[in-house]
């Protein structure tokens, strides 16, 4: 959701922040703003409404450099899409600050510093901290000491860097439930809410854990944990490169990332399997024990990772495995039954996943055995804070509509599922016709990503739809879900998704002419009574829009279908879940509407 990058050195950094906030763009925000510290030693302040090269285009003009300074893309929570809500928000000219999360007790701090004669000028809660730290500051705090007595009057999840002329050597940051990362370079340092920002400059980074209070000098970084302890914390080395997240030839990221699945489905597998066997080593050897003690799996998620978890479900269940797969945001807050022997499964593309997070936190007092995660950050908290951990290797995805993400997490999940059947009735030959299955699926997708042009062609079906039907059966019914969920994100049609066998339960009233209906009909036991739901719909004129194994005959009249040859049934779910990506894509360009920034949306939701 919102970003932060900040940066103090002995050159110009105006360039950097800029640089980082349009590499943070793919986060979703509504406005953004930079505060910099100008050569009479004073913050000035620019803000704008809109994509950050309407920023960028007011500071051009302005003509300014400096050595310190901060910038925000904001994604709107408290008060609408404003430049007087964007960030920084500052106290006077005494300080400013940006902030990602949310302050619970805002309103209790606000008329706390109303009565001490404060001015507000926004709707934000991030004003309030502005503010709460310029008051700590008159009573004679340096600026560290104010972000660590304010800090302990927050309420609520933040990460957040404050600066002031009055301290103009060092950004102070501090982190509760966001992330925030320290770039450390040469005679200069850096902040960040993701290590994308600042990969032109640094891929050093050191990673604040919950609590953290530091102060970023252009000498170097000092670190403190939650009780003021001073601490050391481990300076890793990021892997992704600068180029990982440029578009290249392809029009939008979204298309990059899906002719990418390919590749990351193959390095995603790499190491894990070899001449018909899982290596369960390459999981790690605490994953083994974890997996020996596994009697009943949880799975919890939020979005296109909780279609995943849906999809994994039947494939553990199939072997045996009892397994349960629910929504962070609803798991979090119910008052949960914890199976005896129940191994909590936690996936999530970034690792921040505000729910996601909060609700492997609160797992620990309930008795499972360990935690997994399935996740593509190596840096993030749900790997940290994670028992265990899985990486699906898709490397920095940047399309809000997440694609290669998704598919990588069903790869990973294949994998686990294939070694918590080892622990049941699993064959030799079993094991190995599901890891051949693997080994092939990513030359399937090459071959199914063919079907571009043709899938471009059916995308002009639903141009002047404005709802959509997608239906499945078994594993295919999340599939179904993902698909909905990709054409609604990107091109505003509202879609929805059914069980194929519920539609005379009441999805069969929405059935008509002007109603596009979609589904995949791969080879397998369901095929017939999928078919015999598919009647149904042409019996009241919905138009179908099909996907199916070259081996189906689809019996049918009025349909468009696109085949797909020799797909393997345990990775099916995987293969079919592309064309529908491609098909949301080409709609959404169709349509004209923003495809890789969808209205509304963020890439990671990072707060409530």
């Amino acid at each position: 959701m919102c970003g932060i990058v900040g940066a103090i050195a002995g050159r110009n950094v105006l360039p950097i922040l800029m640089d980082g906030l349009q590499r943070l763009e793919y986060r979703g925000y509504d406005s953004a703003g930079v505060a910099i510290r100008d050569a009479a030693g004073e913050l000035l302040r620019f803000r704008a409404l809109g994509k950050v090269s309407v920023l960028k285009e007011l500071v051009d003009r302005s003509d300014i450099a400096g050595d310190l300074g901060i910038a925000h893309t904001r994604w709107a929570t408290h008060g609408a899409p404003s430049e007087r809500n964007a960030h920084p928000h500052m106290s006077g000219v005494r300080v400013a600050v940006v902030h990602n999360g949310i302050i619970e007790n805002h309103r209790e701090l606000r008329d706390r510093l109303l009565a001490l004669g404060y001015t507000f000028t926004s709707e934000t809660d991030t004003e309030v901290i502005a503010h709460l730290l310029a008051h700590k500051l008159e009573g004679g705090r340096d600026l560290y000491a104010a972000v660590v007595e304010a800090a302990a009057e927050l309420d609520g999840a933040y990460a957040l860097a404050a600066a002031s002329p009055e301290d103009p050597d060092r950004i102070v940051v501090t982190r509760e439930g966001s992330p925030l990362v320290i770039g450390l370079g040469e005679g200069e340092n850096f902040i960040a809410s993701d290590v994308a920002a600042l990969l032109p400059v640094t891929r050093r980074f050191i990673f604040l854990e919950e609590g953290d209070v530091a102060e970023v000098r252009r000498d170097g970084v000092t670190v403190c944990d939650g009780d003021g302890i001073e601490v050391v914390r481990e300076i890793k080395t990021s892997e992704l490169s600068s180029a990982s997240i440029d578009k290249g030839l392809y029009a939008h990221y979204m298309l990059k990332e899906i002719y990418e699945q390919p590749a990351v489905i193959a390095e995603t597998l790499e190491g894990r399997i070899h001449k018909g066997r899982l290596l369960e080593a390459s999981f790690g050897h605490e994953t083994t024990a974890l997996l020996d003690k596994a009697r009943h799996i949880q799975i919890v998620a939020c979005g296109t990772s909780y279609h995943a978890g849906m999809v994994a479900r039947y494939w553990m269940e199939e072997f045996g495995i009892p397994c349960s797969v629910e929504v962070a945001s609803e798991y979090r807050y119910r008052k949960v039954v914890v199976p005896e022997g129940s191994l909590l499964i936690t996936i999530s593309q970034s690792g921040e996943t505000a729910d996601t997070l909060a609700a492997l936190r609160g797992s620990r007092a309930n008795g499972y055995i360990g935690s997994l995660t399935v996740c593509n950050v190596p840096e993030s908290s749900l790997v940290r804070e994670s028992d265990v951990c899985f990486m699906t290797r898709a490397g920095t995805e940047i399309g809000v509509a997440s694609t290669k993400a998704f598919t990588t997490q069903l790869v990973a999940l294949r994998l686990l599922a294939i070694a918590l059947a080892r622990r049941k009735e699993l064959s030799t030959a079993q094991e190995e016709a599901m890891v051949n299955e693997l080994h092939a699926l990513p030359r399937q997708i090459e071959v199914v990503l063919q079907l571009a042009d043709a899938i471009k062609t059916m995308a002009e079906g639903f141009v002047d739809k404005h709802n959509a039907l997608f239906l499945g059966r078994g594993a295919f019914y999340p599939v179904a879900l993902e698909g909905a969920l990709k054409l609604k994100e990107i091109s505003y049609i509202h879609a929805e998704a059914y069980p194929a066998g519920e539609l005379k339960h009441g999805p069969l009233a929405l059935v008509d002419e002007s109603m596009p209906v979609v589904c995949a009909l791969p080879d397998d036991p369901l095929l017939e009574k999928v078919l015999s739901n598919l009647q149904e719909v042409r019996a009241r004129g919905g138009e179908l829009f099909l996907f199916s194994d070259h081996k189906v005959n689809v019996g049918l009249d009025h349909y468009q279908n696109l085949t797909l040859s020799d797909i393997y049934p345990g990775t099916a779910p995987i293969v079919y879940s592309i064309p529908l990506q491609l098909l949301a894509y080409h709609v959404a360009v169709l349509k004209g509407t923003d495809v890789d920034q969808p209205r509304n949306l963020a890439k990671s939701v990072t707060v409530e």
